[in-house]
Parts: C-alpha cells; structure tokens; sequence
C-alpha cells in the first residue's frame, strides 16, 4: 500500500478520535505482511501507535489535558457541598498506555481479539499515559476519592489493580475499581458513584467514557450533535485524552458492525476519507 493511504487514514484517526470500549473485529491473517500488504486500518492502527509513543505532540495533548483538570480541581475544592468530592476515570488509553499491544496487532496486520488483549492485560506491564499520575495523586492530595470505571473484564481484575498499583495511583482496591458489567454503558456505575460522592471530573479518551448521550452506538452525525450540545462541558467537567487508535469513533465509522473483514474496512475508509479532487 503507498504511505499516502497511511497518512490519510491517520490524519482522521487523529481528528476524530476521543474514544474506550475495546475494540473493533478479529482478522483472519496470521501472517506478518511485508512490502506494504497491511490493511488501510490496520496501518493505521501502525501509525497510531507510533505517534502515540514516539511524538512530543501527543505527550504534549495528554499534559494540557492534566493541566486543566488540575485546574478544575483546584476551583472545586474551594466549592461547598453536601457530599464529598470524587473524580471518574477511564483505565485504557486514558491512565495506561495500550500502544505495543496495537501496535503488534497492526503489524501482522490483524485486529483486536478478547484473547490477546487478556494476555497483554495479565502481564500488567503497561506503562502511564503522560500527566496522568501525577494528576491523580494531587487530586487525592486535596481530598479527592478516585473511581475507576472501566470496561475490562472481571477476570481483568487482579492484574489491573497490579498495573495501576505499581505506579502508586489512589484508591486502587476493589471498591474503587467498577469493571465491565452486564452491558458496556458506564451510566449506572456513574449514578452508583453520584449515590455516594459529587463528581468533579470525568476523564476519558472515549465520549461513552462522559455522557449517556454517547450509549447504544449512534450514528457518527448523532456523535457530532451530541459532541456540539455539550461543548460547554469539554474541558470543565470532561476531560478528554487523545486516543487515535480505537474507540468509538471507529465503531461509529463502521456502523458497529464488528464482523467486517479487512477488505470492507478498507472499503469504507476509501469512500468516507475526504481527499483532494
């Protein structure tokens, strides 16, 4: 494939993304392709992958993004009310970076698969995405109670507190970590966190991650509307964390159809990509 179909693939991976339900379908490849046979989407997920751990930018995004949360937190500390504070965040692509994972996906050119992924996650070596420790511990600093919500499997469960906990992040035990649960929708583990605390912050790299307006896989015009109605919360009480390899934004693109084959991947990115006439 030329590099250009790469270029143009990543550049609306990284205009679009925001997004964590893990993932999109299994290929049936095994081979690792040489000479440019990878897939428009899986070369895609190469570049991703690349720039999410090699460019200044992306480190630089993820430090912009802390620093405004600080920010949020330092006002709402001084703010009384009758419950005490919490903050919600997202695990992957969000506290923990994922990219060797996608990265060796993409390079035989296959996608997403639940074994896989569970082999990458009971290694529990992920690293941290940039300002997101340090974010964490200075909002328990002040008081501050972390949730975890995450769409991890709850046989994810020993080895993600192992991760998160290596890097010394605040309330990292059972009660803080709510994992997937009967449906991916985070709403009701959002509400049984309001039962007990207000929310300051909720940090994310995918806008399911945010709202219930985001649930039930809308249609990438309904995310834009939606994105637009709450434009106001972005950078107040959302925190969003770039995320160019996955999301929702890709099932949206696909209409979350998760048994396309690479080819018909292919296919749709070609039709929806905008390009020079």
């Amino acid at each position: 494939m030329k590099k250009n179909c790469s270029y143009l693939f990543f550049a609306i991976l990284f205009l679009t993304a925001c997004s964590s339900t893990k993932k999109v379908s299994t290929t049936t490849n095994t081979a690792i392709p040489v000479n440019g046979n990878i897939s428009i989407a899986n070369d895609g997920k190469v570049w991703a992958s690349l720039w999410q751990q090699r460019a200044a930018e992306y480190k630089a995004l993820c430090f912009q993004a802390y620093n405004i949360a600080r920010q949020r937190v330092d006002e709402g500390v001084k703010r009384v009310g009758t419950k005490p504070l919490a903050i919600v965040t997202d695990i992957d692509e969000t506290l923990l970076d994922n990219s060797p994972y996608d990265a060796k996906r993409g390079l035989q050119n296959l996608d997403y698969d639940d074994k896989t992924w569970k082999e990458w996650t009971d290694k529990g070596k992920a690293d941290t995405v940039p300002g997101a420790p340090a974010f964490l511990k200075y909002a328990a600093s002040k008081g501050i109670t972390i949730f975890y919500i995450t769409n991890r499997n709850e046989n994810e469960r020993a080895a993600t507190l192992y991760n998160l906990q290596r890097y010394g992040l605040p309330n990292t035990n059972d009660e803080h970590l709510l994992l997937k649960q009967s449906n991916s929708s985070k709403e009701s583990r959002r509400q049984d966190v309001l039962k007990t605390h207000d929310i300051l912050l909720l940090c994310g790299d995918n806008l399911p991650d945010f709202d219930l307006l985001y649930d039930n896989h809308p249609s990438e015009e309904s995310r834009i509307v939606t994105t637009q109605k709450l434009q106001k919360e972005f950078g107040n009480k959302y925190i969003v964390i770039p995320n160019p390899s996955y999301g929702d934004f890709e099932g949206a693109l696909f209409q979350f159809n998760y048994k396309l084959s690479a080819a018909q991947k292919d296919s749709v990115i070609r039709a929806k990509i905008k390009t020079d006439k």
